[in-house]
C-alpha cells in the first residue's frame, strides 16, 4: 500500500527540485497579494508537485481528488500530491489516477487554438481531515467583476524561495477579447499570478468558478483561468469514475 511520506527521500527529488527554481515555465505564482496560509481557499488547496522538479497548485473537489491545470500533469511521468501537515512537516501523497481534459492542446499559445488547460488528479488516500472539498461555481463573471485569486507561488519571477506559502490576490475581470465562455483574465497594476501558482482557484464568494492557467509576462501580469462552469460535464464524470463527486454551488 502507498502511505503517505514525510521529510525526505522522494520529497527531496519532487519538492526541494521545485523550490530551487526549476518550477513549470508556463506555471502563475501570486504577485501583489497578501499571505493566507489560514483563510479559508487554503483550506482547499494544495501543492500538486511533478516528476521534473514542477511545482503547482491544486483546488480540493472531493477527499481524495484535486483540479488542477493540464499542464501540470501532462506529459510528466508522476505527480505527487503536497501539503504541510499540522507540525508544519512536508508530506507527499501518491497519486492513483490523472485525467487531462480531452480539450487541453499545449501547444495553444503557439499556434493561437482553444485549450481547456484542466487536470484531475486521484490521491491514493484521502487528505486529511482538516482539507476541505471547495465548492465549485458555474457562475459566468463579467467585466470589471472582482474575483480572489490563490496560489502557492513564489511572489517575483527570481524568488523561489517564496514558492510554498498560500497567497491571495482581489483582481478584476478585463476582457481584453470579449466576452468569453471559456476563459476568464484579470489584471491590475503590478498583481498576479507567478511561478507555482498554476491550478490555483479563482472565486466569486460564492465557490471557485476557474483555474489559473497562464500569465503574461512571467509574473504579475495578465491572468488567465479556466472557467470550470462549461466543464461541470468533464469533471462530474471523471470524479464519478473514481467513486467522488465535486460540490456545486450553483
Amino acid at each position: 500500500m502507498h502511505r503517505a511520506r514525510h521529510g525526505v527521500g522522494r520529497l527531496a527529488s519532487f519538492v526541494l527540485l521545485a523550490f530551487c527554481g526549476l518550477g513549470l515555465g508556463s506555471a502563475a505564482a501570486i504577485t501583489g497579494g497578501r499571505d493566507a496560509p489560514h483563510s479559508a481557499e487554503a483550506r482547499s488547496a494544495v501543492m500538486v508537485l511533478t516528476s521534473k522538479g514542477g511545482a503547482c497548485t491544486g483546488v480540493v473537489v472531493a477527499r481524495d481528488a484535486v483540479l488542477t491545470a493540464g499542464h501540470c500533469v501532462q506529459g510528466f511521468a508522476e505527480n505527487r500530491v503536497h501539503f504541510r501537515d499540522e507540525a508544519g512537516k512536508p508530506v507527499l501523497l501518491d497519486v492513483a489516477a490523472r485525467a487531462v481534459h480531452p480539450g487541453y492542446d499545449a501547444d495553444a499559445i503557439r499556434g493561437r487554438t482553444r485549450s481547456i488547460d484542466l487536470a484531475l488528479v486521484r490521491a491514493r488516500e484521502p487528505l486529511p481531515a482538516r482539507f476541505v472539498p471547495t465548492a465549485l461555481s458555474d457562475a459566468m463573471p463579467g467585466q470589471g467583476q472582482s474575483l480572489t485569486f490563490g496560489g502557492y507561488g513564489a511572489v517575483r519571477g527570481d524568488d523561489f524561495r517564496s514558492t510554498g506559502t498560500f497567497r491571495l490576490v482581489d483582481l478584476p475581470v478585463v476582457e481584453p477579447h470579449g466576452p468569453s465562455r471559456i476563459l476568464v483574465w484579470l489584471h491590475a497594476a503590478r498583481a498576479g499570478g507567478c511561478n507555482g501558482d498554476s491550478g490555483g482557484p479563482i472565486s466569486d464568494g460564492s465557490g471557485v468558478l476557474a483555474v489559473a492557467a497562464w500569465v503574461q509576462k512571467v509574473c504579475g501580469g495578465l491572468t488567465q483561468g479556466v472557467l470550470v462552469g462549461p466543464q461541470r460535464a468533464w469533471i462530474d464524470r471523471t470524479l464519478a469514475g473514481w467513486g467522488s463527486a465535486a460540490r456545486w454551488s450553483h
